[in-house]
């Protein structure tokens, strides 16, 4: 294992898709996950449905239930690892300190969830969710995907950089010479990984010449 990457015990995360474009990264993210056997709370907005389904014809059933059971069966993973949540599942473990796991990333992060967010709206369970993990101290990334930002995006997530929110766009490197999309959404899910001190072979390093773990 590269020594460069200190693993941590994250044995739970929550995953948040939201409205911005981008599916694919949140896709590969949550394949990823499942294949370390991380427990994924899975959190979909109305639009995320919309975008997953204009972008990579994913059509996402909208009961939360039939969700689970359609990953389950996409990934082929243990049903233990994977809830799917409604937005107004108040009684969820994501809602509440006492219980919500202490790492969440929102992958895509539309500009609309970011000012939410910021100002701690909580009308929702993603935005709920967001705010337990602030408040308990948590790491949350938010990976944003919108061109140009306007100034009242850059305050949005300037105000949560400032209390130690990541800020991470979907603004894929080219130093590893990508030759296909998937080398451009891996990249981005190696970085996301990084922030949570999970181990990957996604990408080469800079400066190394073999894979991530090597």
């Amino acid at each position: 294992m590269n020594q460069h990457l200190a693993t941590t015990a994250v044995k739970e995360v929550t995953l948040a898709f939201t409205g911005a474009s981008g599916a694919g990264y949140g896709w590969r993210l949550l394949g990823v996950l499942l294949g370390q056997g991380i427990k994924v709370h899975l959190l979909i907005s109305s639009a995320a449905r919309v975008v997953f389904a204009t972008e990579n014809n994913i059509k996402l059933a909208a009961s939360a239930e039939k969700c689970t059971a359609q990953l389950v069966e996409t990934f082929g993973c243990d049903a233990n690892l994977i809830t799917v949540y409604g937005k107004d599942d108040w009684f969820s473990v994501v809602a509440s300190g006492s219980a919500a796991p202490k790492a969440m990333v929102v992958c895509p992060c539309s500009t609309g969830t970011v000012a939410a967010i910021a100002h701690g709206m909580s009308d929702n369970l993603i935005e709920r969710a967001a705010d337990v993990v602030i408040k308990e101290g948590g790491k949350l990334i938010l990976v944003p995907r919108e061109s140009p930002l306007s100034a009242l995006h850059l305050e949005n997530l300037l105000k949560l950089a400032k209390i130690g929110v990541t800020i991470m766009p979907a603004a894929p490197g080219f130093y590893h010479q990508p030759t296909q999309v998937s080398d451009l959404i891996d990249f981005m899910v190696a970085r996301i990984l990084d922030h949570l001190q999970l181990p990957h072979q996604l990408l080469t390093r800079w400066g190394y010449s073999g894979t991530t773990n090597k």
